[in-house]
């Protein structure tokens, strides 16, 4: 596979998909997101209607794999755990299907997720995620994706590692 990704905003319409991702045991233990299709097609709705985060589906070569929400961190409850810049962009992402699980796709989506933030907004200088501090093979891709860690972060639902992917000169 040449690893072709694509982002595009989610629609209601993809909540039973998202919604199969998101009870899948890979993703649900760390996501606690097994929510109703009705449940998902609102929360779309209403992150599409605000300006904190767009939801998304990934898709490699065509097919669609996984979710992704890209946040502001400026008006994300994560604000409050570290210096965060204006510019700062998080991101979440779930490999919902599970036999694309464990082989690099989820470093590689990381990676193009966080270069096109990068090359769509140049005021950013940063791209951030908090994966739980024992979810190591999160912590590994973002590793393998260019992110560095800036140390835990102790979150109401977990500690988790503050993972950085800073703007370099060439970009």
């Amino acid at each position: 596979m040449s690893d072709l990704f694509e982002l595009r905003p989610a629609v209601p319409a993809d909540a039973p998909r998202i919604a199969l991702w998101m009870s899948q045991p890979h993703v649900l233990r760390w996501w606690h997101q097994s929510w109703s299709v009705e449940r998902w097609a609102q929360e779309i709705e209403r992150q599409a209607a605000g300006d904190h985060s767009v939801p998304c589906v990934a898709t490699a070569d065509a097919e669609e794999i996984g979710y992704v929400e890209l946040y502001r961190v400026r008006h994300d409850r994560l604000a409050e755990y570290y210096p965060y810049d204006e510019n700062d962009w998080g991101v979440h992402v779930a490999i919902g299907d599970v036999t694309r699980v464990g082989r690099g796709l989820g470093r590689r989506l990381l990676r193009a997720v966080a270069d096109a933030v990068l090359a769509d907004e140049p005021a950013c200088q940063r791209v951030v995620a908090e994966p739980d501090i024992e979810n190591t093979p999160s912590v590994r891709a973002f590793l393998a994706a260019g992110f560095d860690r800036h140390g835990e972060l102790q979150l109401p639902e977990k500690t988790a590692l503050l993972m950085v992917r800073t703007r370099t000169v060439e970009e």
